[in-house]
């Protein structure tokens, strides 16, 4: 039975989490006193923690970047914020996943359970034209640079690469960014679309994807 570590300052949504958790087969923990936070999560020896990033004393992205210092564990943020800013800056610290509130249970669960999933498993590293693709990390390196890439472009990239060569419809897209905690309309997809582009062009990958007029994109 995997133990989930609950970081969490508003005692009612912590109790419904761990809730949530214990009947899904969890074990489950949670932190009350948020003085010593980092001890006390270190000394859980949970196999992930749910972390929600605005809590007492310390900024949670400062406390993730503190764990990481001194562990590998698995950690999920969990916020109310929805800035993109956000999510890059949780990715960058170390955060294997990121979810805003207010959550689906269902979507919790299953993000719980993949990210539990890799932690067990070898980390799953691929490569497009030179670059390493760390999914569990959700970044692009080419051995001196490492870029991070949003959620959603990492869907979009790995929903791509799965598909190079062939023609990839706007639509497709949308389906496999359906799942995800945020909304994606249709002019989102074409920011999200923009920004991987610019983020390929800067480690040397210029044009990599390619618009068909009214048919979608390819992955070259």
């Amino acid at each position: 039975m995997s133990k989930i570590y609950i970081v969490e300052d508003d005692r009612a949504i912590r109790e419904e989490l761990a809730e949530l958790l214990r009947n899904s087969g969890y074990d489950t923990g949670y932190l009350t006193e948020f003085s010593n936070s980092k001890a006390e999560i270190l000394a859980a020896g949970a196999d992930l923690i749910l972390m929600d990033i605005n809590i007492p004393s310390l900024n949670g992205e400062e406390l993730l970047k503190e764990i990481r210092r001194e562990c590998d564990t698995p950690v999920i943020m969990v916020t109310s914020r929805t800035s993109e800013t956000d999510e890059v800056l949780s990715m960058s610290y170390g955060a294997d996943d990121y979810i805003t509130k207010p959550y689906n249970p269902t979507i919790l669960l299953l993000r719980i359970s993949a990210v539990l999933k890799r932690a067990s498993g070898t980390t799953t590293v691929q490569t497009y034209s030179g670059l390493q693709v760390n999914d569990a990390k959700g970044s692009l390196t080419d051995g001196r640079r490492e870029l991070i890439l949003t959620k959603n472009e990492m869907i979009i990239f790995r929903f791509m690469l799965d598909r190079q060569g062939s023609i990839v419809t706007r639509d497709e897209l949308m389906t496999a960014l359906w799942d995800n905690d945020e909304f994606v309309n249709d002019n989102a997809l074409t920011v999200n679309i923009s920004r991987l582009r610019s983020k390929l062009a800067e480690l040397g990958c210029e044009d990599a994807i390619e618009t068909r007029k009214k048919q979608g994109y390819i992955l070259k």
